[in-house]
């Protein structure tokens, strides 16, 4: 068996040098949206030191061919990467650019040397059409215009999910900047390519490079160097010190070196930049060092800290006072953990024994009071520091939701996180602290983004309507340990008799929206087979723990699923919202959820993007790139079919038999039965392709 590894920047992996396939036995691509969106943090991160390279692994490949690859490791990776270029491409505007960002996934193809157009990766059978389709030939309109039931896999929709995020990411970034990140991408980001010509043989080495070997973690070689600057007789004593703070944290590498990003950030007020060890060695340990002071950074830094980090990971076990314990539980919910350096500073700075080996802040199995927790503090927590501790945790839940919605970058998260504890170290009121505060815009955008189609995100919509359950209870509400959204509505409406008043338009309009979403009891889908309401109604309530949430029970006062209905949930949720983060009101306390999306942009101001939200055929026409009156069709030469739909001046799609639509997803599916309408429909004049006037849309109004 012969073995070869070389390092090689993603730049010279794709390229005509390897043509890389999934094999049918592989598992599907499974990265969902918080996989990508770190991939892209961590870039954007480490491309602000374009000198130092980033390593992504490795790919373990078989030799197929003399160019030709099965992939036995690195999949998730390589789709991922594939789903950021295009997203890239979509974006940019420069031809050159364009074209250079499409050849790392889709061989050009050159006729001279007779080599034919494909993509540089194909997945597994079932979704590498798809996969071409929409994501390497660069046909994203199409795809951010789809619903669930066009896809035929799980991974499929994950795909859908991940360049959507991926986008929405990416168009936060300015031109500079994209141009920069896709340059460190090509030619920083590097990878080690083990290729054999034997698969056993690649299997094994899989096992051998998954299996074995521990490399030394962040904390063993700080711990290494702190030791070398201790006196001989303190060496044993303060290694032991060391282990019994970092223990705890258990052995999750990457979370033992969040930790340490975190306290750099919170000592040094800077954001790391992807080189920890170095960072943390030069701007925080040497100092210690040189003033031979390593016992005082051990007891009055380390120790403190980690401790805070215990409580952040485990706050429902602490005996922390109630409304403390609540606002860290809730901080939990949050996908991002940019605010645990916050959290951190304010724990540390409000209990004055928080790194005390004698005191424990967490109660005793079976036991939840004070007395059980060894000696506790003279008080814990004054009443001036649990006032402050408490404002600063409401205002950075405020924050972090509001970033949520908002879709702000890493980078702007991180930037807001070392702002406010610049700000909180100078003992500056919460209300004045920058970081911790939300813009008139800041405000603005996350509504619009309430207001909004939430499609390809269950998790986001989870913890909204978890948000908005528990404002309108005023108290956290239990929840079972599978909790579910559902819509009320089905996905497919035509032989449901309770649904036979709605148009289409009326049904893909709420079908993605906040007011058609209910938290259930159980797992995604369960209710997707039954299509009328009373039925899914029944079902959804049939549980005593979906009752637990007021939203959902309401449902049980319509007999009838109606447009009213839904509007009125929708505005309730978002009203609810609005009040959990405090945006509901505008300096001149103007009710803010009362504002229309339209009136809301304007507020929002030029920070907002689009992003991948779906455009309408109204907002094309009144951007002149449609006009009322022309005709489109959509033609199945093979099958003999062909479709006329007309532009009409309210921003509709009428076809032949009189029918009107407001999506061209829902004129496709009228008509032929498919619902990528912006992938079939072309001018009759020129033949220009619907997904091409939407993504001029897209690139002008961004």
């Amino acid at each position: 068996m012969a073995i070869n590894a070389t390092e090689k920047p993603l730049g010279k992996v794709f390229t005509p040098d390897y043509q890389l396939s999934i094999p049918s036995f592989q598992r599907a691509y499974i990265w969902k949206p918080e996989n990508i969106l770190q991939l892209i943090s961590d870039l954007e991160e480490a491309c602000k030191s374009p000198e130092t390279p980033y390593f992504l692994g490795s790919l373990i490949l078989v030799r197929e061919g003399d160019t030709s690859f099965s992939v036995i490791d690195g999949q998730q990776r390589l789709v991922s990467l594939s789903i950021i270029i295009a997203a890239l491409r979509d974006l940019e505007h420069d031809e050159e650019w364009m074209r250079l960002l499409d050849a790392l996934i889709v061989e050009p193809g050159d006729k001279l040397r007779g080599i034919t157009s494909q993509p540089r990766l194909t997945l597994r059978e079932r979704d590498a059409a798809f996969f071409r389709e929409y994501v390497q030939e660069g046909n994203l309109e199409a795809l951010f215009d789809m619903n669930d039931e066009d896809c035929s896999s799980n991974a499929q929709r994950n795909i859908i999910a991940n360049t959507k995020q991926a986008y929405d990411a990416l168009a936060q970034l300015d031109e500079e900047e994209r141009h920069r990140f896709a340059s460190y991408l090509v030619n920083s980001v590097t990878l080690v390519i083990v290729t054999t010509d034997d698969l056993d043989g690649a299997h094994r080495i899989f096992d051998v490079m998954n299996m074995r070997g521990l490399p030394l973690t962040p904390s063993d070689v700080f711990k290494a160097r702190a030791m070398s600057g201790l006196p001989a007789a303190a060496v044993d004593a303060y290694a032991s010190r060391w282990d019994d703070i970092m223990d705890p944290l258990g052995d999750d590498a990457t979370r033992v070196e969040e930790f340490f990003r975190y306290l750099h950030l919170i000592l040094t007020h800077k954001p790391a930049t992807g080189k920890l060890i170095e960072d943390f060695l030069s701007d925080v340990l040497n100092q210690y060092l040189a003033g031979h002071s390593i016992e005082a950074f051990i007891d009055g830094v380390l120790a403190p800290y980690a401790m805070a980090w215990r409580i952040l990971e485990r706050p429902s076990d602490t005996v922390l006072p109630d409304d403390v314990r609540g606002r860290l539980e809730a901080l939990n919910d949050y996908r991002h953990h940019e605010w645990k350096a916050v959290a951190m500073w304010a724990l540390t700075h409000s209990f004055r024994n928080l790194g005390d080996p004698e005191v424990s802040f967490f109660a005793q199995r079976g036991s939840h009071s004070a007395r059980d927790c060894g000696r506790t503090a003279d008080p814990p927590l004054g009443s001036h520091d649990r006032q402050r501790l408490g404002e600063i945790l409401c205002a950075l839940e405020q924050v972090a939701g509001v970033d949520m919605l908002n879709r702000r970058s890493a980078i702007d998260r991180r930037g807001h996180t070392a702002a406010a504890i610049r700000d909180l170290d100078k003992g500056f009121p919460v209300r004045l602290v920058r970081g911790l505060s939300v813009s008139a815009a800041d405000r603005a955008g996350a509504l619009i983004r309430l207001h909004g189609e939430l499609q390809g995100d269950p998790d986001l919509v989870r913890l909204l309507l978890v948000r908005a359950n528990e404002q309108r209870a005023g108290a956290r509400i239990p929840r079972p340990r599978a909790l579910a959204v559902v819509p009320i509505m089905p996905l497919d409406i035509a032989s449901a008799a309770s649904f036979s008043s709605w148009t289409a338009d009326l049904h893909d309009y709420w079908m993605y929206r906040l007011g058609n979403m209910v938290l259930m009891q159980g797992k995604e889908g369960q209710i997707d087979r039954l299509t009328e309401y009373g039925r899914r109604r029944d079902r959804v309530l049939l549980r005593a723990d979906s009752c637990r949430f007021p939203l959902t029970k309401q449902i049980a006062d319509f007999n009838e699923c109606t447009p009213a209905m839904l509007e009125y949930r929708q505005k309730e949720t978002i009203r609810l919202l609005a009040e959990y983060w405090d945006i509901r009101y505008d300096e001149s306390h103007a009710d803010l959820t009362s504002k229309p999306p339209e009136q809301l942009s304007g507020d929002a101001g030029s920070r907002q993007t689009r992003g991948s939200q779906r455009v309408t055929i109204k907002q094309v026409v009144a951007a002149g790139l449609l006009i009322p009156g022309e005709t489109l069709v959509w033609e199945r030469p093979r099958k003999g079919e062909r479709w006329l739909v007309t532009v009409t001046q309210e921003g509709r799609f009428r076809l032949e038999d009189g029918s009107e639509y407001a999506s061209p997803t829902a004129a496709a599916r009228a008509a032929g039965g498919r619902s990528a309408g912006l992938d079939v429909w072309k001018r009759t004049s020129n033949g220009e392709k619907l997904s091409d006037i939407w993504k001029a849309y897209r690139l002008r109004t961004r």
